[in-house]
């Protein structure tokens, strides 16, 4: 079945955000896309187009509630030739340099691997080394849900969270379990779980973002001086249902984040130096981008009031690469100002008034992947001080 609905009530600004909430309508939808001012969704629901239409004009109401209009505010932008317009996904798997598992889950083969290895390296010596006094920390790829709690993910993001938990500790439930599996002939897609009965209430997620350790780590501290900088990186999940099949959205991807915890001057001021060295990283390295004010995809009701906040605030900057053949251009580092939300949260003090936080992220795969959507594989044709550069760090690395 296809359901079709009319967009005339809502900005052609907020159809992207329409489309990715879309995919969350139903689970036995196919196929989303928006022509001609309709919005078309394939789907096999057995509630009929009148649910699915019911839910879409749900979301119409929720994404044009208030006056907010949602127009680009372009800080920074630079325009490269760039020589690849092909498909960079379909040759990478042609090439059998990644493995697509299912959509936004890959193996990454060489010259990827190193690639994103290489980014990394980047971005820790041409920006995050640039602050004084940086500590790296390591980060585990699971957190706490009372944890996750008090980030307001929860609550702002409820799709994206990854439940971990695992049978109870009871021998009878362990072994039923077991057994049911080698009855059934090995582990089936559709296998029938009593999740209450088998298993607890899960004690863990998996992480969605990289700076979220880091406030954990400060918990109930009272730090000195005028702040701290602390460089991470960690793996990251989010299950964005079929939007996983979008140009560099991962299901399981690496974030390396840059993150500022301390007073409120402390944080501002690195934050705009953080934003200098992302634009001279751009320019360097002759990528086609653009820097732009910005708000996180807020998936629950109050979307209207959140992402106006940090519009009107400039709390969030994003660059985005343009992706040539796709025509459409993805975020690939992200600069925040949280102001004292997190400081409130887990009670990080500096003397007696709670820390604000910021944080510059960077999606490595993203950047890989928007790199060589420009570039290509073909290392000649790629900018003289990438390729340079990415030769001297591969003879250290022997």
């Amino acid at each position: 079945m296809e359901c079709i609905v009319s967009l005339e009530h809502l900005a052609p600004s907020q159809h992207g955000q329409l489309k990715y909430a879309a995919a969350f309508i139903d689970e036995t939808i196919s196929d989303i896309r928006i022509e001609s001012g309709r919005i078309h969704i394939v789907h096999e629901s057995p509630k009929g187009n009148s649910a699915i239409e019911e839910r879409v004009h749900k979301l119409i109401d929720r994404f044009s509630q208030g006056d907010f209009g949602f127009k680009e505010n372009i800080l920074f932008e630079h325009k490269a030739d760039t020589p690849y317009e092909g498909d960079i996904i379909a040759e990478l798997v042609d090439r059998k340099i990644i493995k697509v598992l299912e959509p936004g889950l890959f193996i990454f083969r060489e010259p990827f691997s190193s690639l994103m290895r290489f980014f990394d390296y980047s971005f820790m010596t041409k920006v995050a080394g640039r602050f004084d006094g940086v500590k790296e920390e390591h980060y585990p790829a699971v957190i706490h849900s009372e944890t996750l709690n008090k980030t307001n993910h929860f609550t702002s993001f409820p799709e994206h969270i990854h439940f971990l938990t695992h049978l109870r500790e009871d021998l009878d439930i362990i072994e039923s379990f077991s057994q049911s599996i080698r009855d059934a002939g090995g582990w089936k897609q559709d296998q029938k779980l009593d999740l209450n009965a088998t298993m607890p209430t899960p004690k863990f997620t998996m992480n969605p973002s990289t700076c979220y350790h880091c406030y954990e780590g400060l918990q109930n501290e009272t730090l000195e001086g005028d702040g701290l900088i602390v460089a991470a990186i960690s793996k990251c999940h989010r299950f964005e249902s079929r939007n996983h099949s979008d140009f560099g959205r991962l299901l399981d991807f690496s974030m390396r984040e840059i993150i500022f915890v301390g007073k409120p001057d402390f944080v501002k001021e690195n934050r705009l130096r953080a934003i200098e060295y992302l634009k001279e990283l751009a320019v360097e390295w002759n990528v086609d981008s653009v820097l732009e004010i910005a708000n996180d995809p807020f998936f629950t009701n109050d979307f209207q009031v959140k992402a106006s906040f940090q519009r009107n605030q400039e709390m969030k900057y994003e660059l985005r690469l343009t992706i040539p053949n796709l025509k459409k251009s993805i975020a690939c580092s992200s600069v925040n100002f949280h102001s004292n939300t997190f400081g409130n949260a887990f009670n990080i003090k500096f003397g007696k008034r709670n820390a604000v936080t910021g944080c510059v992220g960077f999606g490595i795969e993203r950047w890989t992947f928007a790199f060589l959507a420009q570039y290509g594989l073909d290392e000649a044709k790629w900018p003289a001080s990438f390729r340079e550069q990415y030769h001297a760090w591969q003879q250290k690395s022997l």
